[in-house]
């Protein structure tokens, strides 16, 4: 009855997070509705993602080539890192405009609080960085801004084990966000109240 696109198109959107079957299809309806300059548009912004370059250090995205603008900016704090399961966590927390140091972007993680293999990596280029940047080898704060839910606190105890000999100083975010919200949802003066009382 839908004429093959269509199905193709679907089948590739509702594996998005937050899209479904249901919604992947009102995508297609809406762009085929808005006209052909629209799909055009739409499949440049599409194409224009193979060009966005992950960051050896922190692993945000960024255009170009080497390191993000976060890590190869002077005059960020070096010796104090913030860890986020996600880039959109970084994005909300970069709003606030109180947080200097750098990051890790760990990635997604599991509900059962056991690190994958490619994330330990990613904690392992952290240790890397911390031991090439910071006096004494260790860094003099490391913040773990996991979302302040029950998976989050047993991934954020998960990492404090691995962390613990490479900093002066292991902080989680204060409680301003409530128990089970979302980093990436808190509006900014929530934010900045949970990164001035940090524990």
């Amino acid at each position: 009855m839908l004429p093959d696109e269509i199905k193709t198109f679907a089948a590739l959107f509702e594996k998005l997070p937050s899209i479904g079957p249901r919604q992947a299809l009102r995508l297609a309806f809406r762009l085929i509705a808005s006209g052909q300059a629209a799909i055009n548009d739409t499949a440049r912004a599409v194409a224009g993602l193979g060009r966005v370059s992950v960051c050896p250090i922190c692993f945000f995205v960024h255009s170009g080539k080497g390191s993000c603008s976060i890590c190869s900016d002077p005059v960020r704090q070096k010796d104090t890192f913030m860890i986020v399961e996600k880039e959109t966590a970084l994005i909300s927390i970069e709003r606030t405009g109180k947080y200097r140091g750098r990051y890790l972007v760990v990635g997604e993680l599991a509900k059962s609080g056991i690190l994958e293999s490619w994330q330990k990596l990613r904690l392992g280029a952290l240790k890397k960085n911390i031991e090439e940047s910071c006096e004494n080898k260790k860094a003099r704060e490391i913040i773990i801004a996991l979302n302040p839910t029950t998976y989050g606190d047993l991934n954020a105890a998960a990492i404090e084990k691995e962390l613990k000999n490479h900093a002066f100083k292991l902080s989680r975010l204060g409680r301003g966000i409530p128990t089970g919200g979302e980093i990436e949802f808190a509006d900014d003066e929530t934010l900045s109240h949970s990164l001035t009382r940090r524990e």
